[in-house]
């Protein structure tokens, strides 16, 4: 390794190139030419002492050392970004950017009219959204405020739950006119179930209050939330979808309603260093309102 400290924007490079699997690739997403990428990564290898790429017969290949960097330099990213967002944020009045990570549904169907309208209120506030299911780390800042449907466990963040949503069977009312309602639980075997590919803890707790939902019984198999969404609104069959949700629209029907209920908590969270940040405040307190509201509807 040399006495130079290697410059930001080489682990940059290092990371789309390792994110992409070419130079050339890695350019056009960082609107570097090839060779400028290329240049970035010898001097990376070259301050660090180390081979990080092999060249392949499709690309480029992290080496372990590469792989064995990568969270660092990806810690290096999202510092960066955090950085960003804050210096973003000085100035007069509510302004910068504020980066919210929420599941796939919540994200598509019920925040954009909420930041919308938060959106007139601050019109130099500037919105990130990550669609996601897996349990961002608010502690290292990989965004500042989170949607999620489980309680936030961690002690250094301010979590607030905004109410439980209800979630539901439901099917086009096409589909019900053409292969009818059914009756019970054990009269599902007989209907196209839309149902997960993969399982997972939330999955596996609903298999064991609702043995009927295994992978072997399903018509349509997808881990996206969305996509359930829109094959019960296509017709393909009957699915699990948040009952306010599925209000929206009259030509969707809840079914076995009285057979078939779950609830799930639904948290707002931030880091507690973020609770003074005028652009996270104003976010935070826009989501609890819009999300009670949308969630007190019937």
């Amino acid at each position: 390794m040399t006495e130079n400290e290697p410059n930001w924007e080489w682990y940059r490079t290092f990371l789309r190139v390792l994110e992409t699997g070419s130079l050339s690739a890695a350019g056009r997403t960082m609107g570097l030419t090839q060779p400028t990428v290329g240049r970035h990564i010898d001097s990376l290898e070259t301050a660090l002492g180390l081979k990080l790429f092999t060249r392949t017969f499709d690309g480029f290949a992290p080496t372990d050392a590469a792989l064995e960097l990568l969270p660092y330099a990806a810690g290096l990213a999202t510092t960066a970004a955090a950085l960003r967002r804050v210096a973003s944020s000085h100035g007069s009045g509510v302004r910068g950017t504020v980066r919210l990570t929420a599941s796939e549904v919540i994200g598509v169907e019920v925040l954009p009219p909420i930041l919308a309208a938060l959106r007139r209120e601050h019109p130099k506030l500037i919105i990130e959204l990550v669609l996601s299911n897996k349990v961002d780390d608010l502690l290292h800042r990989e965004a500042d405020i989170a949607v999620r449907m489980f309680r936030p466990s961690q002690d250094a963040l301010v979590a607030k739950r905004v109410g439980g949503v209800e979630v539901g069977l439901h099917a086009h009312e096409r589909y019900l006119t053409e292969h009818g309602v059914p009756k019970s639980m054990d009269e599902l075997s007989g209907h196209a179930i839309i149902g997960f590919d993969h399982e997972n803890a939330f999955i596996r707790k609903l298999q064991d209050q609702f043995p009927a939902f295994s992978r072997a019984a399903f018509a349509f198999r997808a881990d996206s939330d969305l996509v359930h969404l829109a094959a019960i609104r296509a017709g393909f069959g009957i699915g699990i979808c948040q009952s306010a949700l599925a209000a929206r629209d009259e030509a969707i029907v809840r079914v076995l309603k009285t057979k078939f209920s779950l609830t799930m908590d639904t948290w707002i969270a931030m880091h507690e260093d973020l609770r003074e940040s005028p652009r996270c405040a104003v976010t935070f307190a826009a989501l609890a309102a819009g999300l009670s509201a949308y969630l007190r509807r019937p």
